[in-house]
């Protein structure tokens, strides 16, 4: 019965830092540009012709015409 009265509290505060945690990276938009780590890491950073991974594609496969300022 001791070490419930240790483990409770203690989940309890574990689970209101885990939310707290949640809550910081939502306010400091972690979450905002999902697609672009996965595009950035396909594209080559040698390449001075590379397209933005923020500008959508249009159908052709083209980025909209636009290219990334160099």
């Amino acid at each position: 019965m001791t070490a419930m009265s240790v483990l409770v509290p203690l989940s309890i505060i574990m689970g209101i830092g885990g939310l707290l945690a949640f809550l910081w990276s939502l306010r400091t938009r972690q979450y905002e540009d999902l697609d672009g780590a996965a595009v950035r890491i396909l594209l080559d950073s040698d390449d001075d012709d590379a397209t933005d991974p923020r500008q959508p594609v249009t159908k052709d496969g083209e980025q909209d015409g636009k290219r990334r300022p160099s």
